[in-house]
């Protein structure tokens, strides 16, 4: 199935080095906007700087691949330490394929994270990539109208969060 994701946490901040390193994944490939942060906010989700910390102690790689255009994701890439590819087309393979050559990891061992099962998920499947699906930060304003749509027809493909991690 085409929206699915392979595993599904509340946070980004949620997915652990150990179920990262379980799975064979050694670099993740994360959304931006509610994912990270909410719309629009130059400032990370509490929690976000410790995980990713702890994530690249660990020897995972990061970047974001964001559909936003470089002044938004380029200073917040900056204040994380991260690579960043913008302008990132998804669910088109088109920003996955710019991160991974940058990243220099096989697309078996990546995963993709994101809040959007007809961006993030679609395009990890389209791309064979793991997905991890992690809930939106906050629901969207009435402004994002159209992704607020997308919310409306992507619960009936809304995972369950994974156990057992």
């Amino acid at each position: 199935m085409l929206f699915k994701a392979d595993f599904a946490f509340r946070r980004v901040t949620d997915i652990s080095p150990s179920f990262l390193k379980k799975h064979d994944i050694k670099g993740l490939l994360l959304d931006l906007d509610n994912t990270l942060t909410t719309h629009d906010n130059p400032r990370p989700a509490d929690g976000v700087i410790d995980w990713i910390k702890k994530i690249k102690s660990d020897g995972i790689k990061m970047m974001i691949v964001s559909n936003n255009h470089p002044p938004r994701v380029k200073p917040f890439a900056e204040m994380l330490g991260l690579d960043f590819v913008s302008e990132g087309k998804k669910p088109l393979s088109s920003g996955f394929n710019r991160a991974q050559k940058l990243m220099d990891i096989p697309f078996k061992n990546l995963a993709v994270v994101g809040d959007q099962i007809f961006t993030d998920m679609l395009g990890a499947n389209l791309k064979r990539i793991k997905g991890i699906f992690v809930f939106p930060i906050e629901l969207e304003g009435k402004e994002q109208k159209f992704i607020r749509f997308k919310r409306v027809i992507e619960k009936p493909f809304l995972p369950k969060l994974t156990k057992n991690v």
